[in-house]
């Protein structure tokens, strides 16, 4: 049985240089959903590698000081696919200043781009962002809808415009999950399942950062989200559960 467990989230990354994996111009899937379930000691490694010129695709990118924010206070991040990035002043002043590049995705296609990379799928259809400047650039064909059935509505089975979409994959996945055994299956929890899972299957090599590690057997196979084929090495870290926003009541 392979044990990929490394001891610490540094070890965990420290030769990847050597392998080329971790290196300048990579492509670095990360998951998470807001500040849940980010990998953030990972991050915090990756950072420390120094490497630059980095494409990450996330669903966001973290706030001011934590998450992939930590990335973009150092610049190296050079351009982001993510669908919301809205919670980070830096990234809005990099993005107005001509300093990062941005491909801005609606939040289902991106999960669908990275979900087709883990599959192997180069390319898909989908009606999300027709008609808007989503669809710049891109191929556009029409398409009747799959359903035909007499009582569906009739506007639903028109023929429509799809935008083709292409996959995405990386060098390098960073994950985080509530639990693994020693071989990488993983367990996502709540919230944490939404990127997570795809993203740890469209990357070339995959890191895990978990909460709890327990032995091969003890993990019910009905209930792993992530099977320890699509994993490299897993790293038990303790989980910093900060709020993107605070809100509080007074009176």
């Amino acid at each position: 049985m392979i044990d990929k467990r490394s001891d610490t989230a540094a070890d965990a990354l420290a030769d990847l240089r050597d392998k080329g994996v971790v290196r300048d111009g990579m492509t670095c899937m990360v998951g998470g959903f807001g500040l849940c379930g980010i990998p953030e000691q990972l991050i915090i490694a990756l950072r420390d590698t120094g490497v630059k010129g980095i494409t990450c695709v996330s669903n966001n990118a973290g706030v001011d000081g934590w998450g992939l924010g930590l990335l973009l206070a150092t610049k190296q991040i050079r351009k982001m696919i993510s669908s919301y990035v809205g919670e980070n002043d830096e990234f809005a002043r990099q993005f107005l200043a001509g300093e990062l590049e941005v491909e801005f995705n609606p939040q289902g296609t991106l999960a669908e781009r990275v979900r087709a990379g883990g599959a192997g799928i180069p390319a898909f259809y989908t009606a999300s962002g027709a008609g808007t400047k989503v669809a710049d650039g891109k191929e556009t064909r029409a398409f009747t809808p799959p359903m035909s059935a007499p009582e569906v509505n009739a506007e639903f089975r028109r023929e429509r415009d799809y935008v083709m979409e292409t996959g995405l994959f990386g060098d390098l996945a960073l994950v985080k999950a509530w639990k693994a055994d020693e071989f990488g299956n993983l367990v996502f929890r709540k919230t944490a399942r939404n990127f997570n899972p795809m993203m740890a299957t469209a990357a070339a090599f995959t890191v895990a950062e978990v909460e709890q590690i327990v032995p091969v057997g003890e993990l019910d196979p009905d209930n792993i989200h992530t099977p320890g084929a699509f994993v490299d090495r897993i790293v038990q870290t303790v989980s910093e559960k900060r709020i993107e926003q605070r809100t509080v009541c007074s009176g």
